[in-house]
């Protein structure tokens, strides 16, 4: 991964702050979107091919996607003990929010008000991780991954065709593709 920002060390209370923030406004959904927005395009701690980079790494390991990418980026910029600190600042904040929701849930969870309010924060979190995916698709100038990830996004999100077999078929074809396409360039 290219950290983009190596000149100077981030403060690790500016660590914390930011993946607190995140955690706060992103949980539930679009949490890639909002750590996207806040090391690549607001702090520049990391490039765009470094971001999808390490999101890729961290989609492979075991454990939430969001956490794992948390704490890949906070052990890059300081090493172990900014891993643990952007995990906690990703994880604390929901963590509460979740516990105060539950007992909000169980005493108006039956209202139409409270489904309503939830189809309208799901619908959010799909937009703004639509919105990264197009961010990135048009950085990407390659148009295999782009159509692979379009492929993948129309036959299981709109189709609902099962995920499992789209991706035991998709990942491999992409990769031959892409290794065809590697050997066609020049060198």
């Amino acid at each position: 991964m290219k950290v983009v920002e190596k000149t100077r060390e981030i403060p690790l209370s500016a660590l914390i702050a930011v993946f607190f923030r995140v955690g706060i406004t992103s949980f539930g959904g679009s949490t890639a979107a909002a750590l996207y927005r806040e090391a690549v395009e607001r702090r520049r701690w990391l490039d765009d091919h470094g971001f999808v980079s390490a999101l890729a790494l961290c989609q492979v390991l075991p454990g939430a996607n969001p956490v794992n990418l948390a704490i890949y980026i906070g052990a890059q910029l300081r090493g172990g003990i900014g891993g643990t600190l952007a995990a906690i600042g990703l994880i604390f904040p929901p963590f509460c929010f979740i516990l105060v929701l539950a007992v909000l849930y169980v005493r108006y969870g039956a209202l139409p008000l409270a489904h309503s309010i939830l189809g309208g924060l799901a619908a959010v979190g799909i937009g703004m991780t639509l919105s990264v995916g197009a961010k990135l698709a048009r950085t990407i100038r390659k148009p295999v991954p782009v159509a692979i990830a379009a492929t993948l996004f129309i036959t299981v999100g709109v189709l609902h065709w099962p995920m499992i077999p789209m991706v035991l078929v998709l990942a491999p074809l992409s990769i031959g593709i892409e290794r065809l396409l590697l050997k066609a360039e020049p060198q």
